[in-house]
């Protein structure tokens, strides 16, 4: 049963009040404090979410791409009120059944031997001991990441992420190389087809590590999938040829699939569509949509062998915390029981692809569709012949308006889009309906014509 706001549930003075202490006493990330106007939020469930006036937006942003199995999913939450009355918290260095389970739900989903579960509190933290366990694996210090990538915002995986977010962090002393990875719409390479930019990207990363030194790189970390840079595909071949290069030059190869893993692809994890095995794998997100905070490593044998009889020098006062364990097992058992991961992949193939290239036909300012599952980008453009952005990078200000328009006619038209620079994102749950799905992309064909009116 839905749960849907009424004009009669409406509550304008709660949410002013709500507002009000927010504004008082909540410092918001990522944000100019005086700037922003944080809408007040009643309540949620499944593919909807609203405000105290009775306004419904149909979420196509998952939050933070996040909530895979929909808000208020009552078997998790059954599950964490279960948890809550029988241990709500216990250290990490005990043996609890339930911590037990999550991890081994986890590494039964896991590709190749990924058997190890670490767990963290989210999604940077387990780039964070990724990389120092890679560290201390190979004894080397340097770590290679993709430009147009984000790997959350501790210190090593802000250095690590490839957007101007890591710009004011950056100490260019934090053993980061960035290379650019593959992207044929705007191809660093001039390559002309999916092949070439392939063979010109594992070319470039080859080259990148000669001139670093093989012998002082520890890892290499790369998005399965880009998230919020972009959910650029990559091409056939690329994850296998990175994969061997790091193989021949005994570098340990990090997947991140805190954004792109637990369905968001229409598989479990991304690189099942490409039939690659990382070394360490990280996750977060939809490991429990986000329901009570949960990240972690999967960790290969070799490496999990390291640590045998040599301590693992890092750990969390919350690792694997009750709570949130219990939340994960609620989630994998449902999205297993309701087929969820196969209810993405359908709607995906079947609904939210054809749509967006048809969109992509009546609107001058899409220039390219791409993505898998539940997992979508539209390139927002100038001009399709000259593929110039709808707004330059990193755009703020006056010089956003097109983008900060074309979002605000989503809202007008009930949608919560994800807007990153010239791009609008389609990801919504992965329980998202077909009458759902394409409720939002009427609603975002609408919306694109106020992003149209800056095209030329």
């Amino acid at each position: 049963m839905t749960t849907t706001p009424s004009a009669s549930a409406a509550d304008p003075a709660a949410g002013a009040a709500v507002k009000a202490a927010d504004r008082a006493h909540v410092f918001h990330s990522w944000s100019a404090q005086g700037l922003i106007d944080p809408l007040p939020i009643a309540g949620a469930e499944g593919s909807y979410f609203w405000d105290y006036d009775g306004n419904r937006y149909l979420d196509f942003s998952s939050q933070l791409v996040n909530t895979n199995i929909g808000h208020q999913h009552p078997k998790v939450v059954a599950a964490i009120q279960e948890q809550a009355a029988k241990l709500c918290t216990i250290a990490p260095g005990f043996a609890v059944d339930v911590r037990s389970e999550a991890a081994r739900l986890v590494a039964e989903r896991t590709p190749g031997d990924l058997d190890k579960i670490f767990f963290t509190n989210g999604g940077a933290e387990a780039v964070e001991n990724a990389v120092r366990m890679a560290r201390l694996h190979t004894g080397r210090a340097k770590v290679l990441s993709a430009y147009r990538s984000y790997h959350g915002a501790t210190a090593t995986a802000i250095n690590l992420t490839g957007d101007p977010r890591r710009w004011p962090s950056d100490t260019a002393s934090a053993g980061v190389i960035h290379f650019w990875g593959p992207f044929l719409y705007r191809s660093a390479f001039h390559a002309e087809n999916e092949q070439q930019e392939c063979e010109r990207a594992l070319a470039h990363l080859e080259q990148t590590i000669a001139f670093e030194g093989p012998q002082s790189i520890a890892a290499i970390i790369l998005e399965t999938v880009p998230g919020t840079a972009g959910i650029m595909v990559p091409p056939a071949g690329y994850l296998a040829g990175v994969r061997e290069i790091c193989d021949r030059h005994g570098i340990v190869f990090i997947l991140d699939e805190v954004m792109a893993g637990f369905g968001r692809t229409g598989h479990w994890f991304a690189a099942d569509h490409f039939g690659v095995t990382p070394d360490l794998l990280t996750f977060a997100k939809g490991v429990n949509s986000g329901y009570v905070p949960l990240g972690g490593v999967a960790i290969s044998a070799e490496i999990a062998a390291t640590f045998d009889q040599r301590p693992y020098p890092g750990g969390l006062t919350y690792s694997g915390h009750p709570l949130a364990c219990a939340s994960a097992v609620a989630t994998m058992n449902a999205m297993a029981e309701e087929r969820i991961v196969e209810n993405a992949a359908d709607i995906g193939e079947r609904v939210i692809g054809p749509a967006l290239r048809e969109i992509a036909e009546r609107h001058p300012s899409v220039g390219e569709v791409r993505g898998l599952g539940v997992f979508w980008a539209l390139d927002l453009v100038k001009n399709k012949e000259t593929r110039e952005p709808l707004v330059p990078y990193n755009a703020s200000g006056a010089a956003n308006a097109p983008m900060a328009e074309f979002a605000a006619a989503c809202k007008r038209g009930g949608l919560w889009p994800f807007v990153n620079m010239n791009r609008t994102h389609v990801v919504p749950a992965c329980t998202v309906t077909e009458a759902e799905a394409k409720e939002g992309l009427a609603a975002l064909d609408e919306a694109l014509a106020a992003a149209d009116a800056h095209t030329v």
